[in-house]
């Protein structure tokens, strides 16, 4: 059967505009949200690029560097205020944050009003160096009013209307970074224990 020709061009219209439909509202969906994704990023280096680490809170000023023997355990080392082999898992945890952690959104707020966030003084300071030299910061201040979510402030820079840039981040980085300098420390291992000493048997007596 013959179908008519307009029918005929109603219908390549129609597979047309589905495949219109399909590249721009679904392909492009997905490409779009990878955008935002990246967008709100706080930073982009990866876990690797990490070389040393300097976490600042009001009680402590660690100094964390990578363990030039790599292939041995700890991974992290602590320098500063002692010297000795870091909790991995403590520092994995801080590090897992700032390589994948996102910002959930930005604000512009003028440089004056930072104290309001508490960001200057700011609640806590994390400094980065790369291997490759360059550094990074991210500064945390208060949670915001619903207690979600930190303020903070990643490398700040002024723009060039005299505001700075806030972001709002995971509360999770006051966790990983408020902690006491024993929990910092690579734990005892308790499970080599000294050998027990072998109870002495009794010295037999001869009976008369």
């Amino acid at each position: 059967m013959k179908l008519p020709r307009t029918t005929l061009i109603l219908i390549l219209l129609a597979l047309g505009l589905g495949g219109f439909v399909y590249f721009y509202e679904i392909r492009g969906a997905t490409v779009r949200e990878e955008i935002k994704e990246q967008k709100q990023k706080i930073f982009s280096f990866a876990e690797d690029d990490v070389q040393a680490l300097t976490v600042k809170t009001k009680k402590l000023t660690l100094n964390l560097e990578r363990n030039p023997e790599s292939s041995s355990n700890p991974k992290w080392l602590i320098k500063s205020p002692i010297s000795g082999p870091a909790n991995d898992a403590i520092v994995s945890y801080l590090m897992d944050l700032l390589v994948k952690g996102n910002s959930d959104r930005t604000l512009a707020t003028p440089a004056k009003e930072l104290g309001e966030f508490a960001l200057d003084p700011p609640q806590a300071t994390i400094n980065i160096t790369l291997k490759n030299r360059q550094s990074h910061q991210l500064i945390l201040g208060k949670s915001n009013f619903n207690g979600r979510f930190l303020y903070a402030q990643a490398d700040p820079t002024a723009k060039p209307d005299g505001n700075i840039n806030l972001l709002l981040v995971s509360t999770d980085f006051a966790n990983a970074v408020n902690r006491e300098l024993s929990e910092w420390k690579q734990p005892v291992d308790n499970s080599q224990k000294l050998p027990g000493l072998s109870t002495p048997l009794p010295i037999p007596t001869n009976s008369k």
